[in-house]
């Protein structure tokens, strides 16, 4: 039986990541984004969240990308340089097969190594039986808020659920030096 393998994202991921996301985006409510991006946005996406130093790993199966993930500023001004965000998107057909784990799993170990204090979810169409919530809760995520009616999309109004995850202490010590500073605009 195959396997799932967990790998930094390379430029040649963008074309399968384009439309891994181009179905969310047309097809989901994960994203709030309506008109999905082409691949040279995509890749502006990509060397933006890259050359900034933050993880962005994709999985693969017999060698097609299937899935991808990336962590980011959850803001980019100073006092946040301590949090970040992620996101993470599956193939329709690789849905339910333990890729968003896997992703999320190694997503929070690079983010745990570089030295951020918060991991934030911001979860698109979020409710206690979304795939998102559910994931998030599982790798030990708190719910922290929930935003009512906050996006509009295929003809219905949708929740954003914030969730949250404490590491390097959280905010029980002082930080240090950001773990990416002047990596963000301001």
């Amino acid at each position: 039986m195959s396997q799932i393998h967990i790998r930094p994202a390379q430029p040649a991921d963008l074309g399968p990541i384009t439309e891994i996301y181009r179905d969310a985006v047309l097809h989901g409510t994960a994203t709030y984004e309506i008109d999905p991006p082409d691949q040279e946005e995509m890749t502006r996406r990509f060397h933006a969240i890259t050359t900034g130093g933050f993880p962005y790993i994709v999985g693969e199966l017999d060698g097609t990308v299937i899935g991808y993930a990336y962590a980011s500023y959850f803001r980019t001004r100073p006092a946040y340089w301590w949090t970040v965000e992620d996101s993470i998107y599956i193939a329709p057909e690789a849905k339910g097969k333990g890729l968003g784990k896997a992703l999320l799993r190694q997503l929070v170990v690079d983010c745990t190594a570089l030295g951020f204090r918060q991991f934030i979810a911001v979860i698109g169409d979020g409710h206690d039986n979304s795939a998102s919530v559910r994931l998030h809760a599982r790798a030990g995520f708190k719910h922290s808020g929930t935003i009512k009616g906050s996006g509009f999309k295929h003809g219905r109004w949708l929740d954003t659920v914030l969730m949250q995850l404490d590491m390097n202490g959280g905010s029980q010590t002082l930080p240090g030096r950001p773990p990416l500073e002047g990596s963000a605009g301001t």
